[in-house]
């Protein structure tokens, strides 16, 4: 089967996770960058990667990648890339492009020219002058950086964040692709009790069910390479086949999320409704500063209002240092926080034992860690032969 270079893109901070997940789907060929995983793989993997993957951006197939300081560069070593390999001739190919740090720093006539150049080479082979782009969509990326331009093609269509089940959101939503990355750093077992104590609409505890029912994130949703006739239909259906027979519905999973908010928990249940993971998350609504539980050894993880987002100074600091009362209720929990308040810990009342640098959109938000105690080990019988005895 064709071997193909694909480029799993994802958010700063987060391209451990993404490729610890690149590498559990079975792809070891894999460089990390700024960014991007890129791995080599079969065809298989564009179909596989972009049901499976929860925390990468993208999948997208690297077409080329070279070194140019003119236009004149740029334009014959795109036209002289095998585009025809992947377009058909009633594909469509918009273009869209960025620049950092590079002598060609005007993307429109990046742009412009990587288009015309796509065009110069499907004329080669399909010899026509016009091309009606009424098929299907192969959008291509041309990403300058330092004078390198990597050309690639998006598998996925819409981000892959967008799971299909969150129609209804919050007033500061965090992505399902970085509530995804939360729990998988968070080392998360589905043995173990769940908790959000500031869920808004549902998406730390839907992923977190997702994760537990080994559900694939893009089990309900479209990707704009279903429809490339160089994937056979078998892929897919053998992908998607696969997704199924992999999924634990039957597990037992202790998953709960609470708010103040009667409304977003009626989002929340909406939404994880649509996820069809609706009986295993309890939702409550629940002051956080009276949260308590009987369970041991739980995981609290959450994304708490900060400055930039919902609340001023003051009330922010207030709000953390409730926190700090309310979550030493649960000594033996690991509790995981998302701010992007830089004296978080100060207002808390205690060091994480693990600090992460990560961007929720585009705030810088650091990703608090406290980890509680290991549970005792499961006492073992000690059976007595008669030759001990």
């Amino acid at each position: 089967m064709q071997t193909v270079e694909l480029i799993a893109t994802a958010t700063f901070g987060l391209e451990s996770v993404v490729a610890d997940e690149v590498k559990n789907l079975g792809y070891t060929d894999m460089t990390v960058e700024n960014g991007k995983v890129t791995f080599r793989a079969d065809l298989a993997a564009i179909a596989k990667a972009n049901l499976w993957l929860r925390t990468a951006d993208r999948v997208r197939i690297k077409i080329g990648e070279f070194k140019a300081t003119t236009f004149d560069e740029l334009f014959e070593q795109t036209k002289a890339l095998p585009w025809s390999d992947w377009i058909p001739v009633d594909g469509a190919f918009p273009v869209e492009g960025k620049s950092v740090k590079s002598t060609l720093f005007s993307v429109s006539d990046c742009q412009a020219i990587v288009k015309k150049a796509i065009v110069e080479s499907l004329k080669r082979t399909y010899k026509t002058d016009w091309f009606e782009e009424s098929g299907p969509l192969y959008k291509v990326e041309v990403a300058l950086l330092k004078d390198i331009v990597t050309l690639t093609i998006d598998s996925s269509g819409s981000g892959l964040h967008k799971r299909g089940y969150r129609e209804h959101i919050g007033a500061a939503p965090l992505k399902e692709t970085m509530a995804a990355a939360l729990i998988l750093l968070s080392r998360w077992k589905p043995d173990r009790v769940f908790m959000d104590p500031f869920c808004g609409s549902g998406t730390l505890p839907i992923e977190a069910a997702l994760i537990g029912h080994n559900i694939a994130p893009g089990m309900n949703r479209e990707f704009a390479s279903e429809n490339w006739p160089i994937i056979p239909r078998q892929i897919w259906r053998d992908a998607r086949a696969e997704t199924h027979d992999l999924a634990d519905y039957d597990r037992e999973l202790e998953i709960i999320g609470t708010d103040i908010d009667d409304e977003m928990l009626k989002v929340a249940r909406r939404n994880a409704g649509e996820a069809g993971v609706e009986d295993s998350i309890h939702f409550q609504r629940l002051d956080m500063r009276d949260m308590s539980s009987k369970r041991k050894y739980g995981y609290l993880i959450c994304n708490p209002p900060y400055g930039e987002r919902l609340l001023d100074k003051r009330e922010i600091v207030k709000l953390y240092q409730d926190m700090g009362k309310a979550f030493g209720k649960l000594d033996t929990w690991s509790y995981y926080v998302l701010t992007s308040d830089e004296e978080f810990e100060k207002h808390f009342g205690r060091e994480a034992s693990k600090k992460r640098k990560l961007y929720n959109g585009n705030i810088k938000v650091d990703y608090y860690q406290f980890f509680g105690p290991r549970p005792p080990r499961p006492k073992t019988e000690t059976i007595v032969t008669l030759d001990q005895a």
